[in-house]
């Protein structure tokens, strides 16, 4: 469970880290208050995209990857849960990952509560509410 600290809402959120992310973001986000897991450390290294997803629903946490398949099986199912961070970036170093975390989560941990997919690049951040629906 996260520690109470002022100006972090979201210490009750919990994190659950695709392996496409480094274990060192899961102690970042340790350090600061979240609780946070890796799924090669819930023995999911293999696991298939829909059961990553499937444990995040049922344990009510926040996917934080950078594989887009994510997205795809989100926009197929129409689900509205788990929310989700999608990392596409160019230089995706654990100290990039984890300081665009830090100066973001505070700014978006209300739509997380709610469910959304967030997808971070570069240049921009991008926040859909889901389930994700065919813009006409």
């Amino acid at each position: 469970m996260g520690h109470y600290r002022e100006g972090n809402p979201g210490e009750d959120m919990k994190f659950l880290v695709d392996m496409s992310i480094s274990p060192k973001t899961v102690e970042f986000l340790k350090k600061r208050g979240y609780e946070a897991v890796r799924a090669s450390d819930l023995d999911m290294a293999k696991s298939k995209d829909e059961e990553i997803l499937g444990y995040a629903i049922e344990k009510d946490m926040i996917l934080i990857t950078a594989d887009l398949d994510f997205g795809n099986i989100l926009a197929y199912t129409k689900s509205k849960k788990p929310s989700t961070i999608i990392f596409r970036l160019k230089n995706p170093s654990p100290a990039f990952v984890n300081q665009i975390l830090l100066s973001t989560l505070p700014k978006i941990m209300e739509p997380l509560k709610k469910g959304v997919i967030v997808v971070v690049e570069d240049r921009r951040i991008r926040m859909r509410e889901l389930p994700l629906i065919r813009r006409k």
